[in-house]
Formats: structure tokens, C-alpha cells, sequence
């Protein structure tokens, strides 16, 4: 399987869209900020979404069309199935 999540910080005001084949070891990486870059810079370790294909071309699509989303789509999208943007 392949996921597709959103990282966002304490305060909710960035995300960060990302994919992966192992969501667990991925996420573990963003918290102990074991991963340089944008996440490690702002801080993001709370997985408020995700979804999941069993193909990798799917993932990487969906991943490239959830990055072009607009904020208050992307914040519509989390609420779906986490009203309170809960770490999952």
C-alpha cells in the first residue's frame, strides 16, 4: 500500500503534503526529526490525514494534486475525517 498524509504543526497553520509505502516509519521520521528540510523547519510532526492506494503512479498523483490545492480545500479535506485535527 501507499499513502498519501498531511503534516501540519501544534498551531495548524502550515501542512505539508507528502508520500510514502510505510506511513508509520515515515511519520516517526517527521516527529523525531530524522528528516531535513520543511518539516524539520516549521516543526511539523502531527499527522492530521491521510489516504491510502495500492498504487505508487496514484499516490504520486494524488499527492502532486493535493499540493496544488488551494489552503481552505486542503483544510476541507483534513475535516472529512478529523473535524478536530487530531494527531492521527
Amino acid at each position: 500500500m501507499y499513502y498519501i498524509y498531511i503534516l501540519t504543526n501544534r498551531e495548524n497553520t502550515v501542512c505539508y503534503i507528502g508520500a510514502t509505502n510505510n506511513l508509520e516509519r515515515r511519520v516517526f521520521e517527521h516527529k523525531e526529526k530524522l528528516v531535513e528540510g520543511f518539516t524539520k523547519k516549521y516543526g511539523l510532526a502531527k499527522l492530521v490525514y491521510f489516504e491510502e492506494t495500492p498504487d505508487v503512479l496514484s499516490a504520486i498523483e494524488r499527492e502532486k494534486q493535493i499540493k496544488k490545492y488551494r489552503r481552505e480545500k486542503k483544510d476541507r479535506l483534513i475535516e472529512r475525517i478529523n473535524s478536530n485535527w487530531l494527531d492521527l
